[in-house]
């Protein structure tokens, strides 16, 4: 019973880690990456559908995305959905193929999203602690009702305990190297 308890919050905080270093793909940084518009929604037959299942995304130049639609009758929904994305990108559109280039990143706009890396790593810390607490409110549930006992409830809180630092710690090194990527001229 332990044992559950500990896997399910050692998976539960690895998918907040998944969660936070998906979040930190859609970053925009100084060079391009198919992350950034890979998951934008395009309205195709009414039903809103990823650009990668729609689309070959390739890197050209370190400053550039070329998206390639797989139906060439998408390219327009694809050049609106673009547009209405908050990338702040405007695509360039060749009749076949959508070229999107990314303009230097601006020191203030560097700032903006370093900031912002800040805030997304507190929101995944956060949220593995609410794992932490959540389990622990099971290992006390379960000594309540005799089926563990408090030896085993304590050296089950350490052992959940050890697997949030290690997960903190994960959340703050997969930051500092994106806010390190970020602030890169």
């Amino acid at each position: 019973m332990i044992k559950e308890v500990q896997h399910d919050a050692e998976q539960r905080m690895k998918s907040a880690l998944a969660v936070l270093e998906e979040d930190l793909a859609g970053l925009r940084t100084g060079r391009a990456s198919a992350a950034l518009v890979e998951k934008i929604m395009v309205n195709y037959y009414d039903i809103p559908t990823p650009l990668y299942q729609l689309a070959g995304i390739t890197i050209p130049e370190p400053q550039q995305i070329a998206i390639r639609p797989y139906d060439p009758k998408t390219l327009k929904l694809i050049e609106k959905a673009i547009l209405a994305s908050d990338l702040g990108l405007t695509p360039n559109n060749d009749g076949t193929n959508i070229r999107l280039n990314l303009p230097p990143l601006t020191e203030e706009r560097r700032k903006e999203l370093v900031r912002l890396v800040g805030k997304r790593m507190e929101e995944a810390k956060v949220a593995i602690r609410n794992v932490r607490r959540s389990a622990i409110d099971d290992l006390r549930e379960m000594e309540r009702e005799k089926m563990i006992s408090e030896n085993d409830r304590d050296l089950a809180i350490d052992k959940i305990q050890e697997l949030t630092d290690k997960y903190i710690a994960e959340v703050e090194e997969i930051g500092k190297r994106k806010q390190h990527e970020v602030m890169e001229v």
